[in-house]
C-alpha cells in the first residue's frame, strides 16, 4: 500500500510505502502489523526486470536505515533495490525496540562486563522491555525467522514480482536461507554476506567465529614482515591481557570517540575481548593497540568502549533480538556447552570471560525472563537448494566466521563462495572487489566475475613506536 517515505536522518529516494501482514499467522483471528517498504530504483537507464530485495541484520537491525550504503556500494545499479524493515523493527508497526536494554548498554561500560551484578541489570532490563510489550499487546513468539521470512514472500506477492534477487547480510542471511528453504517459488538468485547458518548458529558457535576472525588478524600481522617483526605474539598478548584486565580491571575516563564529556569506563577481560569480536578498534590497529595496553595505554580500547555510553536510545529492535535468539539460537546447548567451546577457542582465558558468549552475554539468563517457546525443530535445518546462490565471507570477521559460507555452500549446489582477505563482518559496504563480484552476480549468477579477489590483501597494519613497560 503507498505511503510517506519514513523519515530519517538521509533523505529516502524511493517510492515508499508499508506492507499489512498477519503478526501470527497461525492465529484465525490475529491482529495485522505494518511494515515500511522502499523501492529505490536503479541507477541505469535499462534496469533488470527482477529487482534485488535486501534482508539487514541483528536481528533488531534498521533495514531503511542501511540503505545509504547499499546504494553507496551499488547494489542498486543495474536493477531495482527493495528494501523492507522486518517485523518488529524501527519502521514497522508496532517497533519491539527496548530503550530500558538501551539505557544498559550505556550505563554497562562503567560496569566489569561480566560480574553477576551486570548480568542481573541486563536480565533487569529485559524483563522491563518484556512486560511493557506484552502488556501493549505484542505476541512475542510471532516474532521469529519463520513468519520473518513468509513477510517477504508476501511482499513478492504485493509487488506483483514474478521473480527477484535477495541479499542478506549477518542475521539476514539466517532469514535468507530460510527463506530459500521454505519460500523457493520466484527467487532466481541468493547472495550471502557474513553467513549464519541457520543449523548450526547457537551461543557455542560464537566462540568459534571470535576465535576465527581474531585469529585471522594475527595471522595476517604475522605474514607482514614489519608487523611479524615489532609485534611478534599478539595472540600471546591478548592472552595475557585478557587474564591479567579479568583479575584487576582498569576503571579509566575518556572522551569517546564522536567527542563530548568524558566518560567513565571499565576495561575487563570480557569488554576487551568483546571490543575485538565488534570490531570497535580497527583491525589493522589491533596489534598496536594491544601492545599499548599491555605498557599501559589503554586508551585505544577505552575510548572504543567509551562509545557504547553514547549509542542511539530506542532505535534498535531488542525485543525482536531476544525473540530470535531466545526461541532458535539458545535452545539446546547447556552453559556446559558454552564453555567447553569458549575453552577450544581460547583456552588460555579465565573460565568468567568463557562463560559468556560474546556479543550475547547473559543470554540463558535473558531468555528465562523473555519466555519464548524453544523454535529449533523448525529453524534449526538445512537449506539445500539448486538456486544460484553467492556466499562472501571476510577474513577478519569474528562475529560470523569466514568458513561459514564456505560450510553454508556445501548444500547450495550452484553457489560461488568468495573469501575477502582482510574484511570484517559485513562485506560488501567495505569492499569495492565484494560489490563488484555482488554486481556480477546479479548480472550472471552461474558464473559471476570473481577476479578481483586474486589481487587483495590485508591492509598493512598500523606500527607505534616502542613503548617501556609501565
Amino acid at each position: 500500500m503507498p505511503g510517506p517515505c519514513p523519515d530519517t536522518p538521509q533523505p529516502v529516494q524511493g517510492r515508499c510505502g508499508y506492507l499489512e501482514v498477519p503478526e501470527n499467522r497461525a492465529a484465525h483471528h490475529s491482529r495485522t502489523i505494518r511494515l515500511t517498504v522502499v523501492v529505490v530504483p536503479a541507477v541505469a537507464k535499462k534496469p533488470g526486470a527482477d529487482p534485488v530485495v535486501f534482508m539487514t541484520g541483528g536481528p533488531g537491525g534498521d533495514a531503511i536505515d542501511d540503505m545509504p550504503f547499499l546504494i553507496d556500494a551499488g547494489v542498486n545499479q543495474d536493477r531495482d533495490l527493495i528494501v523492507m524493515a522486518q517485523r518488529g523493527t524501527l519502521h514497522s508497526l508496532p517497533a519491539l525496540t527496548c530503550p530500558e536494554i538501551d539505557r544498559f548498554y550505556a550505563d554497562s561500560v562503567g560496569l566489569p562486563y561480566d560480574a553477576p551484578s551486570t548480568g542481573r541489570l541486563l536480565v533487569r532490563a529485559a524483563k522491563e522491555c518484556r512486560d511493557r510489550l506484552t502488556s501493549e499487546g505484542v505476541e512475542l513468539s510471532a516474532y521469529n525467522t519463520t513468519e520473518n521470512a513468509a513477510d517477504f514472500a508476501d511482499l513478492r506477492r504485493a509487488l506483483h514480482l514474478n521473480r527477484w534477487n535477495v541479499y542478506g547480510y549477518s542475521y539476514g542471511t539466517d532469514l535468507a536461507l530460510t527463506y530459500l528453504r521454505r519460500h523457493p517459488e520466484g527467487i532466481r538468485s541468493v547472495a550471502i554476506d557474513s553467513v549464519v547458518p541457520p543449523q548450526i548458529v547457537s551461543l557455542p558457535w560464537t566462540w568459534d567465529s571470535a576465535q576465527e576472525g581474531i585469529g585471522a588478524i594475527f595471522k595476517a600481522c604475522a605474514d607482514q614482515p614489519r608487523c611479524h617483526a615489532r609485534y611478534p605474539d599478539p595472540a600471546r598478548t591478548l592472552t595475557q591481557q585478557v587474564r591479567r584486565l579479568e583479575a584487576h580491571p582498569l576503571t579509566v575516563t575518556v572522551p569517546p570517540p564522536s567527542g563530548g564529556d568524558p566518560v567513565k569506563v571499565v576495561l575487563d577481560g570480557g569488554a576487551l575481548i568483546n571490543l575485538l569480536v565488534a570490531n570497535a578498534v580497527p583491525a589493522v590497529d589491533v596489534p598496536a593497540a594491544l601492545d599499548e595496553l599491555a605498557h599501559g595505554n589503554p586508551t585505544r580500547f577505552a575510548q572504543a568502549r567509551a562509545a557504547g555510553a553514547t549509542a542511539a536510545v530506542g532505535e534498535f529492535a531488542h525485543g525482536l533480538t531476544q525473540s530470535v535468539a531466545c526461541a532458535e539460537w539458545v535452545p539446546g546447548y547447556s552453559q556446559t556447552d558454552l564453555l567447553a567451546a569458549g575453552r577450544r577457542a581460547f583456552p588460555g582465558f579465565p573460565d568468567s570471560v568463557l562463560a559468556q558468549a560474546p556479543q550475547l552475554p547473559f543470554e540463558k539468563d535473558v531468555c528465562r525472563v523473555w519466555n519464548v517457546p524453544d523454535r529449533t525443530a523448525v529453524q534449526r535445518v538445512t537449506t539445500t537448494s539448486n538456486t544460484p546462490a553467492l556466499t562472501l565471507s571476510g577474513t577478519f570477521d569474528a562475529k560470523t566466521g569466514a568458513s561459514w559460507g564456505a560450510y553454508a555452500a556445501r548444500t547450495l549446489h550452484r553457489s560461488t563462495a568468495v573469501l575477502i582477505p582482510g574484511i570484517g563482518h559485513w562485506v560488501v559496504p567495505q569492499s569495492p572487489c565484494a560489490a563488484d563480484v555482488l554486481t556480477s552476480f546479479l548480472l550472471h549468477p552461474t558464473a559471476p566475475d570473481t577476479s578481483c579477489v586474486a589481487g587483495l590483501a590485508p591492509q598493512p597494519f598500523t606500527i607505534t613506536p616502542r613503548l617501556e613497560t609501565a
